[in-house]
């Protein structure tokens, strides 16, 4: 009797072991999914080390959307566009496998083009004001004092215009901050990082090492919240550190 409520007791662990996985991975592949930030192309509003989640959903499903990125139908089922301003989780267009994140800043039929620093939507200058400057590191990785704006851009359909901080390292002389322009395709988007001097992103061809147009079934996910957050180079695993290294202001900071 002993050992058949030991082999109860032990498949009964069993269940609820498989059972918990079976649900954590309901929860990532059709809901929310967790990424952390490894690069400053999306500093003020993302620092390196901060940690995100993506709702899944937020744009319906490619496949893409899903873990390891199964070729199991095409296009996207509840399908939902996404707005401008808003911050996503894509895969990158020239190999659709590794994960950026940006800022929608054009929508399918957008005319987009810099010039001298100076953000243009379909022909309307965006506009910009002046903060306080920030210090963060340039492209040497020395931390400076950056110029610092508060961004304005347009509304569509009933989306109201988003407000969101953006830092310029190199003033509006940056290598990108004249640019040819663009023609948003049907089903694409155009991308940018907020930290404008220092983004790989929609400005730059992807024969040239660059984003190029997001097509819609690229894209994995909103980012929503910061759930936690550590301090560059240190390991988010190094628990006994983290009354030193978490950025304990950032956790559930709204993505915006």
């Amino acid at each position: 009797m002993a050992e058949k409520r030991e082999e109860g007791g032990v498949l009964e662990t069993i269940k609820v072991i498989l059972q918990a996985l079976a649900i954590a991975l309901v929860i990532r592949t059709l809901l929310f999914q967790p990424f952390n930030i490894p690069s400053g192309s999306m500093i003020p509003t993302l620092l390196i080390g901060d940690y995100v989640f993506v709702s899944k959903y937020a744009y319906g499903y490619s496949n893409y959307s899903m873990p390891f990125g199964p070729d199991i139908f095409s296009g996207r089922i509840l399908a939902s566009p996404p707005n401008r301003g808003d911050v996503i989780v894509f895969k990158l267009p020239r190999d659709n496998e590794t994960d950026y994140i940006k800022r929608v800043i054009g929508l399918p039929g957008d005319r987009i083009q810099v010039i001298d620093g100076r953000l243009y939507i379909n022909g309307v200058i965006v506009p910009r004001t002046p903060l306080e400057k920030e210090v963060t590191e340039n492209r040497e990785g020395r931390e400076v004092p950056v110029t610092t704006y508060e961004e304005t851009l347009p509304g569509n359909g009933d989306h109201p215009a988003v407000e969101h901080t953006i830092i310029e390292i190199e003033g509006d002389h940056g290598i990108n901050d004249n640019t040819e322009l663009f023609v948003v395709p049907p089903d694409h988007y155009f991308m940018m990082g907020d930290n404008r001097d220092n983004s790989t992103d929609s400005r730059i061809a992807p024969e040239l090492g660059g984003v190029g147009f997001v097509p819609f079934v690229n894209l994995v996910g909103r980012a929503e919240i910061i759930f936690f957050s550590v301090r560059k180079d240190e390991s988010a695993l190094a628990f006994w550190r983290w009354p030193w290294s978490v950025r304990w202001d950032r956790l559930f900071r709204p993505v915006h």
